[in-house]
């Protein structure tokens, strides 16, 4: 199951200073934030490629450039003691990842019966080397009618934030391609541990 996905309250003076310095760090690293978030401010981005723990400190340092409220999904096993309610003051959700059919349907509810809510998934699910994304952000986005945003973090250029808007349309091989051409361009910290050919998504 997830969380509940409450509103989210003052965080924690610990939160508070611990996020402080990480978008310190973030300033120091030369990142450039990028894009412009769709105007309907209920939307799903897709966080990729994700192959180090740095994407979090990153991912932090360009939602707050960009001046995003973004949610993001993660393994319940984050949320445990020391770092559980350092997590839920960024905006975590803890995800049990036995329990997907209802993961989406919670998800989908909460876009349902909000005016603005800003989720990001990660499809690869790890940090270490995979051969195929989870397909959760897609169903997602498409049963709650919403828009995909092309999540950007490229080591290669220093460059983040959001790319192009995709609606999803159903047909899930041809809006993978769209998604699969722009992310074929991007450089994660480490290459190895990401899809290496795009094509695979689609079979």
């Amino acid at each position: 199951m997830t969380d509940t996905v409450a509103p989210q309250a003052r965080p924690s003076l610990l939160s508070r200073l611990m996020r402080r310095a990480l978008l310190w760090f973030y300033r120091r690293q030369g990142w450039t934030a990028v894009g412009t978030p769709p105007p309907d401010g209920r939307y799903v981005i897709i966080a990729a490629p994700h192959t180090s723990n740095w994407d979090f400190v990153y991912f932090l340092g360009l939602v707050n450039a960009l001046g995003l409220d973004a949610r993001f999904m993660a393994k319940d096993s984050l949320f445990r003691w020391p770092l559980g309610r350092f997590m839920r003051d960024m905006g975590g959700i803890a995800i049990d990842r036995k329990q997907r059919r209802n993961v989406v349907q919670a998800m989908v509810e909460e876009f349902r019966n909000r005016d603005r809510f800003v989720l990001t998934i990660a499809p690869e699910g790890t940090r270490s080397a995979v051969t195929e994304w989870r397909t959760g952000f897609y169903q997602i986005a498409l049963a709650a009618g919403v828009p995909m945003v092309v999540g950007l973090m490229d080591y290669g250029t220093k460059t983040g934030g959001l790319g192009p808007t995709i609606m999803p349309s159903g047909d899930y091989k041809a809006d993978m391609r769209k998604i699969a051409a722009i992310y074929q361009t991007v450089t994660p910290r480490h290459p190895e541990r990401g899809i290496r050919n795009f094509e695979d998504l689609l079979s």
